[in-house]
């Protein structure tokens, strides 16, 4: 009996063994796994985050001359920097002198430039705002006139082929922020102020 005892003994000791192993085999190969996704998943975030990096550098160097865009830090913005002023209660880009339009021009090609810098698979587009100002003089209709001045905008830009409405990768905002909006040039009052402003915002795709 001792020794048959012993058989069973074995036989019992032998079964949970091999029943650790195996426990200790999936636990090893789903550790395994987990830390491949995880590393994996890393490398997707490390290679997204690079793509931010490329992106945010050719916005900050579309124009390091700082002739036709200035990064405002404090407004977390690119803003237009020519020195735009229309005529009081006035949004015809026509009054404008002609040094001034054909440096808007230039401006708008090269916005054209940065969006088309990288190739639609990278998934990069971008939200180009024309956001129109007016000078705070209390004319009750400076809220329609500063829309119609980002109008004016457009419309000039499109009869010089500048399009960004048609490209596939941008998204175009027209906009008129009134007597309000930043940033404002002081004194707040004419002619400072009668101008637009051009945001350039990248949009990245899922990260």
């Amino acid at each position: 009996m001792g020794k048959k005892g012993n058989n069973y003994f074995w036989v019992s000791y032998t079964d949970l063994m091999t029943s650790l192993f195996f426990i200790m085999l999936v636990l090893y190969v789903l550790t395994f796994y987990k830390l491949t996704v995880e590393q994996e998943g890393i490398r997707v975030l490390a290679a997204k985050y690079q793509q931010l990096q490329n992106i945010e550098r050719a916005v900050n160097e579309i124009d390091t001359t700082g002739e036709y865009f200035i990064y405002k830090p404090e407004y977390k913005k690119h803003v237009l920097n020519i020195d735009v002023r229309f005529r009081t209660n006035s949004s015809n880009i026509n009054d404008l002198p002609y040094i001034q339009k054909k440096k808007l021009n230039q401006a708008g090609r090269r916005i054209i430039n940065l969006i088309k810098s990288f190739n639609p698979a990278q998934n990069v587009k971008y939200l180009v705002i024309i956001e129109g100002q007016a000078s705070k003089d209390n004319w009750v209709g400076n809220n329609v006139l500063s829309y119609e001045r980002a109008i004016a905008l457009h419309r000039y830009w499109k009869r010089n082929d500048i399009r960004l409405d048609e490209l596939t990768n941008c998204e175009l905002i027209l906009s008129g922020s009134g007597e309000g909006g930043v940033p404002r040039a002081k004194p707040d009052r004419p002619p400072n102020n009668q101008r637009f402003l051009i945001h350039i915002i990248p949009k990245i795709g899922e990260l």
